[in-house]
């Protein structure tokens, strides 16, 4: 790294700083603090939560994925726009007209203090491992910049680094503040890609023509699933690898052990997005803060819209860059690519991008990654006070009255989420080595354990007059057990020991069936009028 480049990434972060302190004098409440009034223009929204959807996940996990595999992850883009509007017809209306800080509200008025306390609780352990895996994600592509290396010791350093920057400015600008900076990232992260993809494409075109380019992508080679090994020899061979269009976009294949076959991308991977899009009060609290419940829902549905060509743009140059490790295999060799690619991205703008324009693509690495760490937190931090603190310090007879001391108790909150989500993105970084997912799936996977519950009590609440509080606390519970059991360490053996072979599951598959089954465990409760007859 240049003294150049470290001078546009210090840019970068301070101005990201003084934005967040520019917009504190503007929060007068919590509801300022955390909703913005309700007040925020539609394109903010849309940008915004482009951003909250884009996260490092996609600048590192998604070139990574175009270079293992094939380009058939862009048919989930297509199921979360599905889920997006299923959210924006059926869900978004009675959230947002529920007038509720967080979403959470909604279930304490249906089924009262315990529900809402228990369900937000369960939120913010799901974002713990969510964000926590995003923020891991991140420092692989920082690590390699700052100290060359990923070994774990640069990945501990790397992550303490970003929670840090980003807490601080989370915790001066609020949700007001946080729009307009995770706008202005997910612009940083879309010209950094487009750029790039040319630079690649470019190098690439000097000695193959495009047609050539596409041949090689089409007669590819892609990894397999469950092989012991990877790697590639200096003569060129790989092992662990077969043959494959690595430019396949659609898998026709009615298989449950894939994930973004048709029947997953557009069923299972359709409903997880309904999960998250209606039940993550990190991705529903951009939607409450727009002036409209339909401003709301076409926010949401563009925001997942624009996403499309930002994910193929980062898929594209994982796979350009395996036609170029194919044409020198000893190069390939030497960087461990074939056997490791989490790092593929970060190493070559590390090693191939000329000075200057390295620094700018740093900062669109830096763009991705903060910006969907500091919605988590405000999201945490805004569950935890409303749904928790606030609630319990006024039924102990110590309530925060006064709008200055609960903007202070707020702020002190989001600083505790980010060293919490700090700590919590050290256990993923082990978490994900054990699991054997790509970063991608990780990043997702990891969602489902609190949203099968989750959904399965909002279902219930929104749809129907069943539910109470025991059987909101036991569908969090089941809910969480049943994604649990599907994992591969556990339903494997079991499924051996039943069917005589191991029934491997692909990931999206967990959040229907563990939102099924927490969903009849929640409407098994009996209503009390007494809780399910209070006004929202």
């Amino acid at each position: 790294m240049n003294i150049i480049d470290w001078i546009i990434i210090l840019l970068f972060l301070g101005g990201l700083i003084v934005i967040g302190f520019a917009f504190s004098h503007k929060n007068k409440d919590i509801k300022d603090y955390f909703l913005a009034g309700r007040s925020m223009p539609t394109w903010l929204v849309v940008f915004a939560a482009t951003g909250t959807s884009i996260s490092a996940g996609t600048f590192v996990g998604s070139p990574e994925l175009g270079f293992n595999t094939n380009l058939t992850f862009i048919m989930s883009c297509i199921g979360a726009v599905i889920g997006g509007v299923v959210v924006a017809a059926l869900f978004l209306p009675k959230l947002y007209n529920s007038k509720t800080i967080t979403i959470y509200g909604y279930i304490g008025n249906r089924f009262g203090e315990v529900s809402k306390r228990s369900t937000s609780v369960m939120f913010i352990i799901g974002q713990l491992f969510t964000s926590g895996s995003r923020l891991f994600i991140a420092a692989i592509a920082v690590s390699v910049i700052i100290f060359g290396s990923i070994h774990f010791q640069f990945l501990m350093y790397s992550i303490i680094i970003l929670g840090l920057i980003s807490t601080l400015y989370t915790m001066a600008g609020g949700i007001k503040g946080l729009l307009y900076i995770d706008a202005i990232q997910i612009m940083l992260v879309i010209g950094s890609g487009i750029l790039a993809l040319a630079i690649v494409y470019f190098a690439l075109n000097e000695t193959m023509s495009l047609s050539e380019i596409l041949a090689t992508l089409r007669d590819g080679m892609v990894k397999a699933p469950a092989q012991p090994e990877y790697g590639m020899a200096a003569d060129g061979s790989l092992t662990g690898w077969i043959a494959g269009n690595k430019l396949q976009l659609a898998d026709p294949r009615v298989r449950f052990d894939v994930p973004y076959n048709l029947i997953g991308a557009l069923g299972a991977y359709a409903f997880f997005k309904v999960a998250q899009f209606s039940t993550d009060h990190e991705f529903v609290q951009r939607q409450l803060t727009c002036r409209s419940v339909t401003k709301a829902g076409v926010s949401l549905v563009w925001s997942q819209l624009l996403a499309i060509p930002i994910v193929l743009i980062f898929m594209l140059i994982g796979s350009f860059l395996y036609v170029r490790y194919m044409q020198d295999p000893q190069s390939a060799v030497a960087d461990g690519v074939f056997t490791d690619a989490r790092d593929l991205f970060p190493q070559f703008i590390c090693n191939r991008i000329p000075t200057g324009v390295r620094g700018l693509m740093v900062v669109g690495l830096l763009a991705a990654a903060l910006s969907s760490f500091n919605s988590a937190i405000n999201a945490m931090a805004s569950s935890f006070v409303s749904d928790l603190y606030l609630p319990i310090r006024r039924s102990r007879g110590k309530a925060i009255r006064g709008d200055a001391d609960q903007m202070a108790a707020s702020r002190k909150m989001v600083v505790l989420m980010g060293l919490l989500l700090t700590a919590f993105a050290m256990l993923t970084a082990v978490m994900q080595q054990v699991s054997g997912l790509n970063l991608v799936d990780f990043a997702t996977s990891v969602m489902c354990f609190s949203y099968a519950g989750m959904m399965g009590v909002f279902i219930t609440a929104l749809f129907t007059k069943r539910g109470n509080t025991r059987s909101v606390v036991a569908a969090l519970i089941v809910g969480f057990l049943t994604v649990l059991f599907l994992q591969p360490y556990i339903f494997g053996p079991v499924s051996k020991a039943l069917f005589g072979a191991p029934v491997v599951l692909a990931w999206p598959w967990w959040c229907p069936i563990g939102v099924t089954v927490s969903l009849l465990v929640c409407l098994c409760g009996k209503p009390k009028p007494e809780t399910n007859t209070r006004t929202i």
